[in-house]
């Protein structure tokens, strides 16, 4: 639902019709990449580029920019991969496009295309995501019987095919080259960069891998120009409508649109304040792997720079709200035991580091663990972001860094009072709104 102002991304929410390709085209769709195919791809790309359209996955790169990566010449096809994956805990905004609004996926796929040459999209999916792919099946059938996709796209020469492939289920496919592993039938284990996939993707050519509301937002710049995005947003770096995905212990969990940079305060409120009035401990404002901000910084904008500025990360915006029930070493504790068991095992400081932040939180928690502990914690953690083959180090790093940095001094206090384990308090993920 869209919390304030126009709905944009999530104009078609609770528009059924919309699921078919007339339902779809009687609101203006597919109205985007006509207009894309009237004009020249470098066109296409530079609207994007001027945009300022930012990646919606998690890292923030300018969508324009990637497309402009893709050689132009070259005698290897050329791929378009929309990442569905969506593992990151918290975060659940792109099955609201898909199951809701499939078809503006699928435009933007095809205008990817089109900027970069690409006859072939890709849409990696999530294995658990069983309803949004049958969706999104069904959305691709129906392109193919309306001249939306084939050999033929709205009439003109240009070619384009969608194939929607399942994935297994595991984290470190939401990693755009551990996903291609696994889109071309390997174990998903992320591989060494460079050379990076604008160059050598999907089965050895160029590549563009972009996330299901990046694609989205590409059908809307195309659609009603990059002035207007870049109208939207707080500043020319952080631009255009922004879905946020809420849940924790708050009153109304869901995914809200707002412009990009609205305040977590505006985000709190619109979801209807913390449950049962309950006061604010922490949150996690980019998904499982973003460092945790404390109740002190409630007015912060939520936004790439400004949250990086602040050592913690927009990531899939999915905002884990932690209120003062909730014990804060046993909810990292939940988020170590996650990533160690979702490191892929192929480099050693994921390997071995998430397994030990696991076994050092563990022993905090359960009474066993001593201030010693705690000091190995913050040596453990510089060992593991930064240095690992892919972002999983990182993102594990992130809460259990953030968990030492500003709850440090309670924990010792906890640890010299022996108050671990604590019955009386929950998970984050315990006693909130269903």
């Amino acid at each position: 639902m869209s919390a304030a102002g126009e709905k944009v991304l999530t104009r078609n929410v609770g528009r059924p019709q919309a699921l078919t390709v007339r339902g779809y085209r009687e609101s203006g769709g597919y109205d985007a990449l006509a207009r894309a195919l009237r004009m020249q791809p470098e066109e296409v790309i530079e609207e994007v580029k001027k945009s300022g359209l930012r990646g919606r996955g998690g890292a923030g790169f300018p969508c324009g920019l990637k497309w402009s990566f893709v050689p132009k010449a070259t005698d290897r096809p050329k791929y378009i991969v929309c990442n569905a994956d969506e593992s990151e805990p918290g975060t659940f905004k792109d099955r609201l496009l898909m199951e809701h609004d499939p078809h503006q996926l699928i435009e933007g796929c095809i205008i990817a295309g089109w900027a970069v040459g690409a006859n072939t999209t890709y849409i990696y999916i999530r294995g658990e995501y069983t309803k949004s792919a049958a969706i999104l099946d069904r959305a691709v059938r129906d392109c193919y019987d309306s001249g939306i996709l084939g050999s033929s796209v709205l009439g003109t020469v240009f070619r384009h095919d969608v194939i929607v492939h399942r994935g297994a289920g595991a984290y470190i496919c939401g990693e755009e080259t551990g996903m291609l592993e696994s889109l071309e039938g390997r174990r998903g284990q992320p591989r060494v960069k460079p050379p990076f996939p604008a160059v050598v993707g999907a089965f050895g050519c160029p590549t563009v891998i972009n996330n299901v509301e990046t694609l989205c937002c590409a059908t809307q710049i195309v659609l009603r120009g990059a002035d207007w995005f870049k109208a939207i947003g707080t500043d020319e770096r952080n631009t255009g409508p922004k879905l946020y995905a809420i849940s924790g212990h708050i009153e109304r969990p869901g995914t809200y649109e707002y412009p990009l940079g609205t305040t977590f305060q505006q985000l709190l409120d619109g979801c209807g304040g913390m449950y049962k009035g309950r006061a604010l401990q922490a949150f996690i404002p980019g998904g499982a792997s973003a460092a945790m901000m404390t109740a002190a910084d409630r007015e912060i904008r939520m936004d790439f720079d400004t949250l990086a500025k602040a050592g913690s990360m927009l990531g899939s915006a999915a905002v884990i709200v932690i209120d003062e029930t909730a014990c804060i070493v046993r909810s990292t504790l939940r988020l170590a035991k996650f990533f160690a068991h979702e490191s892929c095992g192929q480099c050693t400081p994921c390997r071995e580091g998430t397994r030990w932040m696991e076994i050092l939180l563990h022993r905090i928690e359960s009474g066993h663990g001593s201030e010693a502990d705690l000091d190995l914690l913050a040596r453990v953690v510089p060992n593991v972001g930064g240095i690992s083959l892919c972002a999983l180090g990182d993102a594990a790093q992130g809460p259990v860094n953030s968990l030492v940095q500003k709850f440090g001094d309670e924990i010792r206090a906890n640890l010299r009072a022996k108050r671990y384990p604590r019955p009386e308090v929950r998970f984050f993920g315990e006693g909130a709104a269903a």
